[in-house]
């Protein structure tokens, strides 16, 4: 959390009401316009292909700093007896559900920020923390701040998640599309590199919904006919295939 004065928190707020509530035509103007580029880029994930072995888990957490535990600890498939959420210390986390039809594999699917096309946390902060770059990314900006946690509330994928732990400058944590190290440079998500199976695909949007859905027309009885994140909760930068109906 930044430390912004709070002079600074006033003037944001109260820039933020008058432009919500259209008192004049040049607040409304100024206010930060959402960015919604059709050369956007996202991540298809194929559930049919994960073998959940979590190293986009691993993956992640060394590109951002985060503790890692042992690499032999990813091996432990005894996590999966219960259901995970990304938090403080893992931005990205694999569930296993079983399998809706009898000889089927359990069904492995990776877990982590959505990065809305309209982002509910974006339109919920006060302060203008979270912002959508033009390449897809939700991104959070800690100068801004204040640890209100609108942005948790609003989340419909209840992914953004708070250091309780931490008494001083504690922080929202989630999934940042590896933006500053990455994405925003052309390079791929730690995640998606890090794939042994090319369960993920990072690319543009609407090529990676082209894709999918030659996946599906190519092998209609290994998907289920359905692109989620196509258009769930107005649309997502990440995309999943399943061989089962999503739940």
């Amino acid at each position: 959390m930044g430390k912004q004065s709070r002079r600074d928190f006033l003037k944001t707020a109260g820039f933020v009401s008058a432009g919500a509530i259209g008192l004049s035509g040049k607040s409304a103007q100024a206010t930060p316009r959402q960015i919604l580029s059709d050369e956007r880029m996202g991540v298809l994930v194929d559930t049919t292909v994960c073998i959940g072995c979590r190293r986009c888990e691993l993956a992640c957490k060394r590109e951002h700093d985060l503790p890692t535990g042992p690499e032999e600890s990813y091996n432990d498939r005894s996590v999966f007896e219960h259901m995970r959420r990304p938090d403080s210390h893992a931005l990205t986390v694999v569930n296993e559900y079983p399998a809706q039809k009898e000889n089927h594999s359990p069904v492995d699917v990776k877990v982590q920020c959505m990065h809305c096309d309209h982002p509910a946390c974006v339109s919920a902060c006060i302060v203008g923390a979270f912002s959508k770059q033009e390449n897809g990314a939700v991104i959070w900006d800690e100068s801004r701040c204040i640890g209100c946690r609108y942005c948790m509330v609003a989340c419909p994928f209840q992914v953004p998640a708070f250091e309780y732990e931490k008494a001083i400058e504690p922080r929202i944590m989630k999934c940042d599309l590896c933006y500053s190290t990455r994405t925003s440079k052309g390079l791929p998500p730690a995640c998606v590199e890090a794939c042994p199976e090319q369960a993920l695909i990072f690319g543009k949007r609407y090529e990676l919904l082209k894709i999918a859905r030659e996946k599906i027309a190519a092998n209609p009885g290994r998907y289920v006919n359905h692109i989620y994140g196509e258009t769930e909760v107005g649309g997502t930068s990440w995309l999943y295939l399943a061989g089962q109906d999503f739940a």
